[in-house]
């Protein structure tokens, strides 16, 4: 039995709703503004039910803001948000369809795992028996049964992930919110969380909506990357799509692995894997000094500064570096391939 048939069987027979119906959601011209202070700025967007959705950009852009409102833990100043056909500015969270991982998981540090679970039907006044029926049902679908009777603090970080997951599906959620549920875990758990992360949105067949500042990440896990700074949307895409097709400076930058570049009056993104190097009297590039060069191991990443003061980055594989490898402070030529140029709005 696949995940989401075991979901599926734990509310039916409960006599609830099936956990993943359908349910758009859609932002209207949304805005919070805390005093003179403008967070998010008329974002709209609509993000299709069942979407992983990441809302990615650096720190005070406005994504972390933006989860709160449709959770219900802001106040929303102006616009709308809409879930399926209802507007929820005034319902309380409880009464949204949504669940909340917050970034510390928030779990309960004196109660058990199974009570961390069940704690929302508590408060909902479900009796002992079947809320640790439901609890220990879902701790199963987690691979978290042996923990049930252990506190926080007895497990590790992937482990607390898993309990803080169960606990937000036991509401029997239409979208589940993820406020950089990532960023406290090493770097090879974090690899293995969020394909387990992904695995569980695709099976239970709900839309997740995931803040992070990590690139990687949202590449990783989206199917729609939402891009945004300083409380406004810059670009909405898969992530091929915002990648290989920036379509401001703002995101080439942010993106990463791409180079800004001004030519004949216009401004080009050029993935840094794009840029050859080549011996300095070559005709068909321009002279450029190498500042860094930093060995990647399957990759070298190669710093360069064009005589105009142009900041670049090559990534080179392993085998082209050492065919004609370069050190700090060589002159090199650089170029590219002209359908290799993206152009960026102005």
């Amino acid at each position: 039995m696949t995940v989401a048939s075991a979901w599926r069987t734990l509310f039916c027979h409960e006599g609830h709703a099936l956990p993943n119906q359908a349910a758009d959601l859609e932002l209207a011209a949304v805005t919070k503004t805390y005093g003179e202070t403008v967070a998010v700025n008329h974002v709209s967007l609509k993000i299709p039910a069942g979407t992983y959705c990441c809302l990615l950009g650096p720190s005070g852009c406005g994504k972390s803001s933006t989860l709160r409102m449709i959770a219900g833990h802001e106040f929303i100043s102006d616009g709308d948000v809409m879930i399926g056909n209802t507007i929820v500015n005034d319902l309380p969270p409880a009464k949204r369809g949504t669940a909340m991982m917050f970034q510390s998981y928030a779990l309960f540090p004196h109660l058990s795992v199974r009570d961390n679970v069940a704690f929302s039907l508590k408060m909902a006044g479900t009796g002992k028996a079947a809320r640790a029926q439901r609890a220990d049902a879902l701790l199963d679908l987690v691979d978290m049964t042996k923990y049930a009777d252990r506190l926080p603090s007895q497990l590790s970080g992937g482990q607390q992930q898993r309990v803080a997951l169960a606990r937000a599906l036991i509401t029997n959620p239409t979208v589940l919110l993820l406020d950089e549920p990532l960023s406290a875990l090493d770097p090879f758990l974090r690899i293995r969380m969020r394909a387990e992360l992904k695995r569980y949105q695709r099976e239970f067949g709900i839309s997740f909506i995931h803040v992070t500042h990590s690139q990687e990440e949202a590449m990783a896990l989206a199917d729609m990357v939402v891009v945004m700074n300083d409380g406004r949307i810059e670009q909405i895409g898969s992530p091929r799509e915002v990648f290989n097709t920036p379509k401001t400076t703002f995101v080439a930058r942010f993106i990463g692995r791409h180079n800004v570049v001004p030519e004949d009056g216009r401004t080009f993104a050029i993935r840094a894997d794009r840029l050859k190097l080549s011996p300095p009297a070559a005709a068909d590039g321009a002279a450029a000094t190498v500042t860094e060069v930093e060995y990647q191991g399957m990759s070298v990443h190669v710093a360069l500064r064009r005589s105009d003061g142009t900041e670049l980055l090559a990534t080179l594989s392993e085998s082209d570096f050492d065919r004609a490898p370069v050190q700090v402070g060589d002159s090199v030529s650089v170029g590219w391939q002209a359908a290799d140029r993206h152009e960026l709005a102005a």
